[in-house]
C-alpha cells in the first residue's frame, strides 16, 4: 500500500501560480503511476494529468495544457503539479492518485474510478 499527502494548495488571483506536491509513504514510490485529478463543488471528479512511473510520459486535460506540469521525485517520495496563469475555473479540491497497475498506455489512466489510493485533497482557489 502507498499513502498520499498533497499540500501546497491555497488562495490565489486569477494569473498567479502555485505548486501542489504529493508526498507518498509505504510501498515503493517509483512502482505506482500517479495522477493529479480534481473536484469542484457540484461536479464529477476529472483527470487533470497523470504521469507515468519514470516520469517520461505525461498527461494533460486540454483545459490546462500549456498551463500545468506534472513531474515527480521518485528518489524524494514526491509528485508535483506546478499551475502557471490560473483561472477561476481551476478552483476545486486537488487530489493526487496512485495505482500499481495502471499504465501510460491505459484507456483508463484518466478514470478515477481505476485508481486505488488517494490522498486527502488540498483546496485550490482562484479569485478573479
Amino acid at each position: 500500500q502507498v499513502q498520499l499527502v498533497e499540500s501546497g494548495g491555497g488562495l490565489v488571483q486569477a494569473g498567479g501560480s502555485l505548486r501542489l506536491s504529493c508526498a507518498a509513504s509505504g510501498r515503493t514510490f517509483s512502482t505506482y503511476y500517479m495522477g493529479w485529478f480534481r473536484q469542484a463543488p457540484g461536479k464529477e471528479r476529472e483527470s487533470v494529468a497523470t504521469i507515468s512511473r519514470s516520469g517520461g510520459s505525461t498527461y494533460y486535460a486540454d483545459s490546462v495544457k500549456g498551463r500545468f506540469t506534472i513531474s515527480r521525485d521518485n528518489a524524494k517520495n514526491t509528485m508535483y503539479l506546478q499551475m502557471n496563469s490560473l483561472k477561476p475555473e481551476d478552483t476545486a479540491v486537488y487530489y493526487c492518485a496512485a495505482d500499481y497497475n495502471m499504465n501510460s498506455y491505459s484507456a483508463y489512466r484518466t478514470n478515477p474510478e481505476k485508481y486505488n489510493y488517494w490522498g486527502q485533497g488540498t483546496q485550490v482557489t482562484v479569485s478573479s
